[in-house]
């Protein structure tokens, strides 16, 4: 008779493109839900950068918002409700690439290449190791969407302060990056992106498959939406926690203004970004926008893994 854990190890040889087309469609659909958050925390992010002071921005340009709901509701205010969604479409691109490779590459990591024990069990180290590595490589692949994405979402602000508006579509953003810096202009902040990547999903992946299969293994929960639940708002908290330091320094890198070489004009490097922001506004500058990060991760999370394992369910593939 089969135990728990040998049901857990049995995992149907399904198409790889199977497995990433699912993934990208429950990606998706979380990212769809809960992108107004991300609008709202990169808005956060960039204000009040102590680099543009030094740089002679006037601060009366700068954003005065205090907090997600207040910025939320000025963008709304401001901009108009559906500015809340201004780059969605670069965001979907992204999650297509990143969260499809992202959950491809830890599946076979876990089941094929670090392997289980002998008993079905994943050790936490492993799932670290597979969880940096999986993000980190699907994050490289996706960089140049999360740089068109995070352009886009400014483009508002820029608007209200009367500047030229940088982009004004998908393809224009990917079209004006290549001709000012090239294909290497497509990765810029690719250094933090993957580093942020890497520990989100350490936080996310390696905390979710812990934590469900913990629960499986040592409480009477079952393989079902209450387990998937829980797993997911632990997964939440931690990627949030270890992710919004870079997540700060990619953002504020990838929305730096640029030289015809397509270099930075604020921060040679995500390490001096990193010093610059410590040095300028104190250590608790690299947690700007933690609660809106945290506020979106929690529901992204739920809505993603649910739907993921649901979906998987539906189509015949075992849980994740």
């Amino acid at each position: 008779m089969d135990t728990r854990q040998d049901k857990e190890t049995k995992v149907p040889k399904w198409p790889r493109m199977t497995k990433f087309t699912l993934s990208a469609c429950a990606a998706s659909v979380a990212e769809l839900v809960t992108f107004p958050l991300d609008l709202t925390k990169t808005r956060l992010q960039v204000q009040g950068e102590a680099a543009l002071r030094r740089a002679g921005v006037s601060s009366s340009t700068q954003p005065t918002y205090r907090g997600m709901l207040r910025t939320a509701i000025g963008i709304v205010q401001e901009e108009g409700p559906l500015q809340l969604w201004r780059g969605v479409t670069p965001a979907i691109y992204r999650h297509v690439v990143y969260s499809g490779g992202r959950m491809l590459a830890y599946e076979q990591l876990r089941e094929s290449v670090l392997g289980r024990n002998t008993d079905g069990s994943f050790p936490l180290w492993k799932a670290v190791v597979g969880g940096m590595l999986a993000g980190g490589l699907g994050q490289f692949l996706a960089s140049p969407t999360d740089l068109v994405k995070v352009q886009m979402q400014m483009e508002g602000r820029r608007a209200l302060e009367g500047k030229e508006p940088r982009v004004r579509s998908v393809h224009h953003a990917f079209m004006k990056i290549f001709s000012e810096g090239g294909v290497r202009g497509l990765w810029a902040g690719c250094v933090p992106n993957v580093q942020r990547a890497a520990l989100v999903n350490l936080g996310d992946l390696t905390t979710y498959d812990t934590v469900k299969h913990f629960l499986l293994r040592n409480t009477p929960v079952e393989d079902n939406s209450i387990c998937h639940s829980l797993a997911s708002i632990c997964s939440g908290l931690v990627a949030a926690t270890m992710g919004t330091p870079a997540d700060v320094v990619k953002t504020r890198i990838m929305n730096q203004p640029r030289d015809p070489q397509g270099r930075g004009l604020l921060y040679k490097s995500s390490i001096d970004c990193l010093m610059q922001c410590v040095r300028g506004e104190g250590f608790w500058s690299l947690y700007k926008g933690f609660l809106p990060t945290w506020m979106r991760m929690a529901p992204w999370s739920m809505t993603f893994w649910l739907t993921f394992e649901q979906i998987r369910k539906t189509m015949g593939i075992s849980s994740f």
